[in-house]
């Protein structure tokens, strides 16, 4: 049986996939004005940049030459991030909640280590006696 939390963590990953289904297929195939930015981007520019350019603009085109796989990763972490934490309050242990989080699993994994040298430190002074 389920409790409030589990039917509230799956409720909120079914939004969460809706909505970044949604998000998706409006960026990609509805949005006119990002086809235009788009194929603005990719057209040749002036060597020299006009004397009216503000900040924001050379801002802008400097953001969109950044290569894919920076974009891909600055949008994909957080988004998995937060998919995971809603998908681990799906589970039925409360205290397993967010242990997929990126700086929690590193602080386990760091806390786990610490604890595995102590404890072969501890075996290792250990005498063992044959009978």
């Amino acid at each position: 049986m389920m409790n409030f939390r589990q039917r509230m963590g799956w409720i909120g990953v079914s939004l969460y996939l809706f909505v970044s289904a949604a998000a998706f297929y409006y960026v990609f195939e509805i949005n006119d004005t990002y086809n235009k930015l788009a194929l603005e981007h990719v057209q040749l520019k002036p060597q020299e940049p006009h004397r009216g350019t503000t900040w924001t603009h050379s801002l802008k085109a400097r953001l969109l030459s950044l290569p894919f796989w920076l974009w891909a990763t600055l949008f994909l972490i957080p988004y998995f991030q937060v998919f995971l934490f809603l998908y681990s309050c799906t589970r039925a242990d409360p205290k397993t909640v967010g242990y997929c989080i990126i700086p929690i699993c590193l602080a386990i994994i760091c806390n786990r280590h610490q604890s595995f040298v102590r404890a072969s430190n501890q075996i290792s002074r250990l005498q063992l006696i044959d009978t």
